[in-house]
């Protein structure tokens, strides 16, 4: 069947994919269903359609990795883009900060702990697994709450991208001491690189914005896109952490008044590099979300779901969920104080999970096992997502239905009043 199919049918295809996934982000937007758990379900009825029909399903991994490495870049980009260093927001950002790395932190220690006491593996390799489960998904979070108020709306903007940054980051340090063995040399190496990583990514991210600022020509937001590409791919090549490089672009990028200050001043062409941001918010928005939609509908089309049809997945899956939610309530009182219902429940796991959990070395015995633990917590946790905004939005409406009546009734006082 698919060998058969043309450049005509792959352009069909493609097309009628990006339009339904559109719509999939409208209807999320009316009802509080995220698109993320549309486009998975999509993903799964492709693949048990094709087996009814008899046809073998395609080896769709190598598709997903190639999809996973740009949408990690891409999520990092986005995310720092959306970082403003601004006075005001210090506070806001202090908070949210905080929030997502004790809760990130707490709640992949003790989900290893529980790993560790049920599958009998080393703590470094139920971190790895953990770590994933522990990340807010960003990309499931930040197109469902338009609707949210303001203050929620911000704090979990922040907050997840905060997470998704710190998740990575995390997850690839565990990494390196899981490869390499623990020990001081291997500490000093791990630091050494950061820092490392860091100064390259502070001096490149300046070039950069110094020579696209005087680039003519409308084609060169895909070539900045492309040079980034590149650096992440030499970087992993001299074991940098190549997504630090990608973060701090982005950052500086967004910032690029705070960090172009005194002699650095007269360097910045500030209408050129405003025009570079914008255009690249835009470009790296929609680039993110067709590679969202793809990675979700194979992801869907990949998974087995007979790998949720059994009582110690199921079990781990709700020990994990009680644990994620436990230390949530916990963390979020202690920052928010009581009304912390709507920002409790919104707490995805979603692509940044998966990428990461692909990224887990194959040789890691605890990977077949806990494939049916993965999916289990990110359609839990999407749904339980989902009856949250459902209900905070039908809460939002009565609210506004009642003042509209109020607002009729005094009115109508004032008419008869007058009469």
């Amino acid at each position: 069947m698919f060998e058969a199919l043309t450049s005509y049918h792959l352009i069909i295809i493609f097309s009628i994919t990006i339009i339904i996934s559109y719509f999939f982000n409208l209807y999320a937007k009316k009802t509080g269903i995220p698109a993320v758990l549309l486009l998975i379900f999509l993903g799964i009825i492709i693949n048990y359609s094709l087996r009814i029909v008899g046809y073998s399903k395609p080896d769709l991994l190598p598709f997903l990795g190639v999809l996973g490495v740009i949408g990690l870049i891409l999520i990092v980009l986005e995310a720092a883009l959306d970082l403003e260093l601004l006075k005001e927001k210090f506070g806001l950002i202090t908070k949210s900060l905080l929030v997502a790395t004790i809760g990130l932190a707490i709640t992949a220690y003790f989900s290893a702990l529980l790993m560790n006491f049920l599958f009998d593996e080393e703590m470094l390799t139920c971190l790895l697994f953990t770590i994933p489960l522990s990340i807010l998904g960003s990309a499931v979070i930040l197109p469902s709450i338009d609707d949210v108020e303001k203050e929620k709306r911000e704090f979990m903007i922040y907050e997840s991208t905060f997470s998704d940054i710190i998740g990575i980051i995390g997850f690839y340090a565990v990494l390196s001491f899981a490869n390499a063995g623990i020990g001081e040399s291997v500490t000093g190496e791990v630091i050494g690189n950061l820092l490392l990583t860091v100064i390259f990514s502070v001096v490149i991210s300046y070039i950069l914005i110094y020579v696209f600022q005087n680039i003519k020509g409308h084609v060169k937001l895909f070539l900045l896109i492309a040079v980034l590409l590149l650096l992440y791919a030499i970087g992993k090549m001299f074991h940098l952490s190549s997504l630090i490089i990608i973060l701090i672009f982005g950052i500086m990028l967004n910032n690029y008044k705070v960090f172009f200050r005194g002699g650095l001043k007269s360097l910045l062409k500030e209408d050129k590099v405003g025009h570079v941001l914008q255009d690249m918010k835009v470009v790296t928005a929609e680039t993110a979300f067709v590679v969202r939609t793809f990675f979700f509908i194979i992801f869907g089309w990949s998974v087995y779901l007979g790998s949720l049809w059994s009582f110690k997945v199921i079990g781990v899956g709700l020990l994990i969920l009680l644990i994620i939610y436990a230390v949530r309530a916990i963390v979020l009182f202690l920052f928010n104080g009581k009304n912390i219902t709507l920002e409790l429940f919104l707490a995805p796991r979603g692509l940044v999970t998966i990428l990461l959990f692909f990224a887990i070395p194959s040789e890691l015995s605890l990977g077949n096992q806990f494939q049916g633990v993965l999916l289990f917590v990110i359609l839990i946790s999407c749904i339980i997502m989902t009856f949250s905004l459902i209900s905070y939005k039908n809460k939002i409406s009565k609210l506004e239905h009642i003042k509209e009546e109020e607002e009729e009734s005094i009115i109508n006082d004032i008419s008869e009043e007058e009469n």
